[in-house]
């Protein structure tokens, strides 16, 4: 099971459960959340380097070299997933067929603005 989160604008996030993180599995439902003419911009890993022949503008953030290209970083995207670990690591372990529905609850607090400790 993979997951991964789409962070648009106005800090709006969006979870999405996929059977893995290959890129044949991710590049369609990128494409069905966002519109061609976006920029996307991502961690520097290589399942990632698929995005960047998909239509998409693409830029990569190398974390080893900095944490931002002008204006171009993904801290947003990794400040949800360090508050959804912390409130999901109170829970020592989680059923993979309930997981979803935890972050799905992460993903509800972050956006309506529920505090995720909370």
């Amino acid at each position: 099971m993979a997951f991964f989160g789409i962070l648009k604008r106005h800090n709006q996030i969006d979870t999405v459960v996929a059977g893995d993180a290959e890129s044949e599995t991710l590049v369609p439902v990128v494409k069905k959340k966002i519109m061609l003419d976006n920029i996307v911009c991502t961690d520097s890993l290589s399942i990632r380097g698929k995005l960047g022949v998909s239509g998409f503008t693409h830029h990569r953030i190398n974390h080893s070299k900095a944490f931002a290209d002008c204006q171009n970083h993904i801290n947003g995207i990794e400040n949800f997933w360090n508050q959804a670990q912390r409130v999901l690591r109170k829970y020592n372990v989680i059923d993979r067929k309930s997981f979803p529905l935890f972050l799905k609850e992460c993903e509800f607090r972050f956006n309506f603005g529920t505090p995720l400790g909370s």
